[in-house]
């Protein structure tokens, strides 16, 4: 770093930043306790039907007949082009429940439409699918608990797990108070939240953690500000770039990836903060010093300063 580089003070807000994050958490658990998600039919069981009109239509036309044949929560998109729609109801399965879908749209259709598909998703399948997505983001934050540990110290993996514990219930919490539908493409992109604000974290750790070993004559708050700063660049042309992609993917994506964009754009949005924010607060209230790390010198070797 230059000596004209202005070190930004980002600890100078690390009590206003404690504040917002805990009580963004505190409502997000609130509205996850309360309200709740919005469970799609991955998670809740239902029937999936998928037919072929031989002209493209519009979705809302389709939402429309089946509301007005009594299938009020039926969930239609498009399925790889304009003429593939894909059914979910929330309705059990039945012998005829495919051949009933199949002739409500057919009455409000002058062109063919032929039954692909139809699948049914039990209750049962569903509990056990929000079981194992769970168990499979506990599993990753304790995972990521014992590999920062091991190649950093304990105190940077508690703020690293912090983070990704914060990222994760946040955007749950976004979802729950919006009330977007919450399925396998969600809980996808809720591990990926992970992996991207874990590759954050690590970044800003590492830097932090070699400038500990050389800048001696700094206490640690300093050196957090001096190693934030020299992160910076890197964290918002990353996260700006990303999000970027996903803003795309959310407006012309289609509603199959829909979720998914938004639930990445949140986490990402949440994790880029969190990186900065939650990971360093975290190592200045466990007072991380020099002494934490095990630095072996070469013998003759200078401590390098800030240049």
């Amino acid at each position: 770093m230059s000596e004209n580089t202005k070190i930004i003070d980002f600890m100078g807000l690390r009590k206003l930043a404690t504040v917002l994050s805990i009580s963004l958490v505190l409502v997000a658990v609130g509205l996850l306790a309360f309200k709740g998600l919005n469970f799609g039919l991955d998670f809740t069981g239902g029937t999936l039907i998928e037919v072929i009109y031989e002209e493209p239509v519009a979705l809302p036309e389709v939402r429309d007949q089946l509301k007005t044949a009594g299938y009020d929560n039926a969930v239609v998109v498009n399925f790889g082009s304009d003429t593939d729609v894909l059914v979910r109801l929330p309705q059990g399965m039945s012998p005829t429940l495919g051949e009933e879908v199949l002739k409500v749209l057919k009455a409000g259709t002058a062109g063919e439409i032929d039954l692909r598909r139809i699948e049914f998703v039990g209750p049962q399948v569903g509990e056990e699918l929000r079981e194992q997505g769970g168990l499979a983001v506990l599993l990753a934050l304790v995972v990521v608990l014992i590999y920062v540990a091991m190649r950093f110290q304990i105190k940077f993996s508690l703020g690293a797990v912090a983070a990704l514990g914060h990222d994760v219930i946040i955007t749950l919490g976004v979802f729950a108070l919006v009330g977007w539908d919450f399925d396998l493409t969600v809980l996808a992109a809720v591990l990926a939240v992970i992996g991207y604000s874990l590759n954050d974290s690590i970044v800003v750790a590492d830097r932090i953690r070699e400038n500990l070993r050389k800048l001696r004559k700094h206490d640690a708050t300093e050196v957090i500000n001096i190693s934030l700063t020299e992160t910076l660049d890197r964290t918002l042309v990353t996260s700006g770039t990303t999000l970027l992609v996903l803003v795309a993917l959310a407006v012309v994506g289609g509603e199959m990836i829909h979720s998914f964009a938004l639930a990445l754009l949140v986490g990402i949005g949440v994790g880029t903060y969190s990186s900065i924010y939650i990971v360093a607060s975290l190592l200045v209230t466990m007072n991380i010093s020099q002494d934490d790390l095990i630095v072996q010198e070469k013998e003759g070797a200078e401590v390098d300063d800030l240049p």
